[in-house]
């Protein structure tokens, strides 16, 4: 008889495109999976490495937190966030940036701390998780590198080790770990794997990305055993993936009601 982590990854295998998927228990062991080391575009959910960084850095005595941030109207970048909202010559800290890009997904916020902690430190810590698909090749919102195929990479798999290693306090420290998860806890953007999460009370530390074609979201669901979630696809039908991805999520947190 067929699992319910199995009977979820078998909703998965029925999308179109590039898709990866990573389910694990933190409880019992359990795990399943469906193509979890193929690399995608990251779109967003690259933004979880820049935020670890950003906390390695504070953590060594690197980055002050509470320094501020003016944001200038050549800083602004389109669509997800606030700051491009907000009047020109606002000051933030950085903690302020750290947690808007998670929470808000704000592109903003990505960019000017992707320059504060430099690209190649970004990666140095990638590296040093050993994650095998995910690589930080450029800043959001740079047109001429996006028509070079020049894009940044995750896997399902890299970002369940990640999530799972934040749970159990091994990333930077017990402390940054915790207010790191706490980050994501926070998360305004609940359309996926939350979906029919929020209104039984559930929690979920999660991170979203989605561009033309793309739809990811990565995270922890804290029902009754805390369950490691990361769907990543491109290439994809976005609605049929984004309905899927609630089934599922439904499916592994209710199993026994259902």
């Amino acid at each position: 008889m067929k699992s319910v982590f199995e009977k979820a990854i078998g909703l998965a295998k029925n999308l179109p495109g590039k898709i990866g998927v990573y389910i694990k228990d933190l409880t019992t062991g359990e795990q399943a999976s469906f193509q979890p080391d193929v690399p995608v575009v990251a779109a967003s959910v690259i933004k979880i490495p820049v935020m670890i960084e950003a906390f390695r850095q504070k953590e060594a005595g690197q980055l002050d937190f509470t320094r501020e941030i003016e944001i200038r109207h050549e800083d602004k970048l389109p669509s997800c966030g606030a700051l491009t909202y907000l009047h020109d010559g606002i000051h933030v800290q950085i903690q302020d940036l750290v947690t808007l890009m998670i929470i808000l997904s704000d592109n903003t916020a990505t960019n000017l701390l992707i320059d504060i902690l430099g690209q190649d430190e970004i990666n140095r810590t990638i590296q040093d998780l050993k994650l095998k698909g995910t690589v930080l090749r450029r800043k959001l919102f740079m047109e001429e590198l996006n028509r070079l195929g020049i894009q940044n990479s995750i896997t399902a798999g890299d970002m369940g080790f990640v999530l799972e290693e934040l749970y159990n306090g091994h990333i930077i420290s017990k402390s940054a770990s915790r207010d790191m998860l706490n980050i994501l806890f926070n998360q305004r953007l609940n359309g996926k794997i939350p979906f029919f999460l929020h209104d039984r009370d559930i929690r979920c530390a999660h991170k979203t990305g989605e561009d033309d074609g793309i739809t990811h979201d990565v995270g922890i669901i804290c029902g009754s055993h805390p369950i490691v979630f990361c769907f990543v696809s491109e290439q994809t039908d976005v609605p049929s993936a984004e309905r899927t991805m609630q089934d599922m999520a439904r499916l592994v947190t209710f199993s026994e009601q259902m």
